[in-house]
């Protein structure tokens, strides 16, 4: 380049960087958002897919037509029309064909072409055929009809069609969804039979309002046959403003202890479900499941099988708990987000969509009658042409022969247009026939006749709706279904608290000296003949059932807690509590306790301390336990008593001194932790001895007896014996008889 031409300061642009990168990103935005992301109301097709439906059909891929490799079809969008990725172009052409993603699939694909279980399992392309289902039709089939605009291509060599003509909305038919600039769209399935008759009800009545709408389309409609559990209420507010949710559940039926799933939420994948059970069944959350496997087949393409352990498992509970828990109940957004007629995005109610559909269908209905009507007017033009030339065909083969320029002397003599003048010139001599003649006049008198109709059509608003409504119910007769997505009112999912979906069956919780647990199946277990760590023992069995949590006590009197069902099998020699419970540093585990939460617990000191508490205050998730019982200096923890009625229940308290007391449980108090009330009055402890102090202590009723235990001997009160060693709490209480005044057991008989 020459000095003179070189460029100078003054030839190039400077604007400041927040301008050009506002502009730049604007401009991003629109591009996204008009052709990349959101559809088009007219059609319900993003640009790839108007694409390849377009590029297939170029191909000559129709329904009837042999497979093609996908590939070619490929080739065909990315090099004439849509120059991006063939991987992303691919994804949206399989994602056409599944009939597991589109509720009316657009692409009939043959060889693999995805599953439910993983929807991007689909082949490569080189391997996959496809062509166009029957249903693309109703896109393609008025394309060549006038009825659309055409814009140039990427590069300007072809022309592609802006929109493809829909003779049905397919934007609610096959739904979309799509990421933009600062917008987003999700629009679902809806059924063609329920959409086309709203349609038709709007041509037979433009003033009804949505509720009218809604006597047609109940709501979504799914590839799938999972229920809607959506509030009737909820699909109106959704369908009134565009937005919402939609949730779907997955439909079951109950066989011989065994729970069989048959359907499945949309877009959820079945090995996904069985992975999630199996998590809850591996960490013991399930443990009334006893087998869970996959039998889904061609004939049965959703079957998961979940075994029960028993007849008494209360299914529906733990179905509520798996919708909960897992994906077989799913929640899908929606948002009626797309271009409308005017080219913007909005977000549009279900009679905004309707009405302005049928607005467009009006339209493209109007340019294909009067696309034929111009085709028949230039017809019947050329037809009125040749019959003069019939007429006076011995002249105009004269014209032909002699003149020099016979198309203009035709034109002279008998008054044609050009069109007309040259289509007698390229007239072939076997079609000089006088037969020819009848059939001009036959054609010409169809024409008319076919020009006179669509006249009458074009000209009345009510014979163009009526035009549509027959096309909209032919469409129903030729591709229309039964609704696939029941729409119920179902209860509420709701994760079961552990104990209401754990087996209700009876167990023994077993806890040695050395703080090593287990549970085995039955109360009727001979604990001493269960086998031991060397150096450990038996130091308490608890019965208990296995919906319920047993609750632990230490030497420090903090409690623990920890589900029945979660703690390991009596076959082995158990496992160590602190590597599930962390106590404090020197701290020991010195008893077990298993009841209902609301059962009351009485809890004691061998200082004489005591309260009544709910056996559900013991239970805590921290593993560090909480502080429950408050121990005096050198004292310990008296073993827990179950309390049946506080009313009518009494407490009898024995000390090391031989001394007895029984007085009403009622007049302790309720406390969630502490120390308590005095039990029995005792002599004080020196600092770290202790003097006396309480050895045991027996809940029971005023008709039952005492059993009195002092090593192997046994000793037994009569209610009117007891009558001696009745006081108020906190007494001295009475010395028991010498023979009884190293008692160590009480019991009620």
């Amino acid at each position: 380049m020459s000095t003179s031409a070189a460029l100078t300061t003054t030839d190039i642009e400077q604007q400041p960087l927040s301008v050009f990168s506002e502009k730049a990103y604007l401009d991003y935005s629109m591009y996204v958002i008009l052709d990349r992301a959101l559809p088009h109301l007219g059609d319900g097709l993003k640009p790839v897919q108007r694409r390849i439906v377009y590029a297939m059909s170029e191909l000559g891929l129709k329904a009837t037509a042999k497979y093609k490799k996908s590939a070619r079809t490929v080739g065909d969008v990315l090099g004439k029309f849509h120059p991006h990725g063939d991987s992303a172009c691919y994804e949206a052409m399989v994602i056409m064909a599944q009939n597991f993603s589109y509720r009316y699939p657009m692409v009939d694909g043959q060889g693999n072409w995805g599953s439910t279980d993983d929807p991007k399992s689909f082949a490569a392309m080189r391997y996959t055929e496809s062509r166009l289902t029957p249903y693309a039709e109703t896109l393609l089939a008025e394309l060549d009809q006038g009825t659309v605009d055409w814009q140039p291509n990427f590069d300007g060599t072809l022309a592609e069609p802006e929109l493809l003509p829909a003779r049905l909305p397919n934007v609610l038919l096959n739904g979309a969804t799509g990421i933009a600039v600062g917008m987003a769209t999700d629009i679902l399935p809806h059924n063609l039979v329920e959409v086309a008759n709203a349609c038709i009800e709007l041509l037979n009545n433009p003033k009804a309002d949505l509720a009218a709408i809604r006597q047609h389309i109940q709501g979504p409609d799914f590839p799938t046959e999972a229920e809607i559990i959506t509030l009737p209420q909820e699909l109106d507010n959704l369908y009134e403003t565009g937005t919402g949710s939609v949730k779907m559940r997955a439909t079951y039926q109950i066989e011989t202890q065994q729970i069989v799933i048959t359907a499945l939420p949309y877009q959820v994948s079945g090995n996904k479900i069985i992975e999630q059970i199996a998590q809850q069944i591996q960490a013991k959350k399930l443990p009334m499941i006893s087998d869970l496997r996959d039998e889904s087949d061609h004939e049965n393409p959703t079957r998961l099988v979940i075994m029960t352990r028993s007849n008494r498992i209360d299914t529906g509970a733990l179905m509520l708990h798996l919708f909960a828990t897992t994906d077989l109940e799913k929640s899908y957004r929606v948002n009626f987000n797309m271009i409308g007629l005017d080219g913007r995005p909005q977000v549009k109610n279900l009679l905004t969509i309707l009405t302005q559909w049928l607005e467009f269908r009006l339209h493209t209905v109007k340019r294909r009658l009067q696309h034929r009507l111009d085709k028949i007017l230039d017809r019947l033009h050329l037809l009125a042409g040749l019959l003069i030339a019939y007429l006076n065909i011995d002249e105009v083969i004269a014209i032909i022969r002699e003149q020099e320029n016979p198309k203009a002397e035709l034109m002279q003599r008998f008054g044609l247009s050009e069109r007309q003048a040259n289509a007698i010139l390229d007239m072939k001599l076997r079609h000089l026939a006088k037969l020819e003649q009848v059939k001009i006049q036959a054609e010409q008198q169809e024409l008319q006749n076919e020009q006179r109709q669509l006249e009458q059509t074009l000209g009345s608003t009510h014979h163009l709706k009526k035009l549509i409504r027959q096309e909209l119910q032919q469409d129903i007769e030729h591709y229309g279904d039964p609704r696939r997505s029941p729409i119920q009112v179902r209860a509420q999912a709701q994760a079961l608290q552990q104990q209401a979906v754990v087996a209700n069956e009876p167990v023994t919780v077993i806890l040695s000296q050395k703080g090593w647990i287990r549970a085995a199946k039955g109360h009727d277990l001979d604990v001493t003949k269960l086998n031991y760590k060397s150096g450990d023992q038996l130091l308490m069995a608890m019965p208990g059932r296995t919906n319920q949590t047993a609750a632990f006590l230490d030497s420090t009197g903090r409690s623990y807690a920890l589900p029945i069902h979660t703690l390991p099998s009596a076959r082995g020699q158990g496992e160590p509590l602190t590597g599930k419970l962390k106590p404090p540093i020197g701290a020991y585990f010195t008893h077990v306790i298993a009841a209902n939460p609301n059962q009351y617990v009485l809890l004691a000191s061998d200082a004489g301390y005591g309260f009544i508490t709910e056996f559900e205050s013991l239970l805590v998730k921290n593993r560090s336990g909480k502080a429950m019982l408050t121990l005096p200096p050198n004292s310990q923890v008296l073993p827990p008593q179950l309390i049946d009625t506080v009313a009518e229940q009494q407490i009898a308290v024995v000390t090391n001194e031989g001394r007895l007391l029984l007085f009403p449980i009622a007049d302790l108090p309720h406390l969630n932790r502490g120390k308590g009330n005095k039990l029995i009055s005792i002599a004080s402890s020196r600092a770290k001895e202790r003097q006396e102090f309480v050895v045991d202590i027996a809940i029971l009723t005023p008709q039952q007896s005492l059993q009195l235990s002092a090593g192997k001997r046994r000793f037994t009160l009569k209610p009117s014996d007891l009558a001696n060693y009745q006081g108020k709490r906190g007494q001295r209480g009475q010395k028991l008889s010498r023979g009884l005044q190293k008692v160590d057991h009480l019991q009620s008989v």
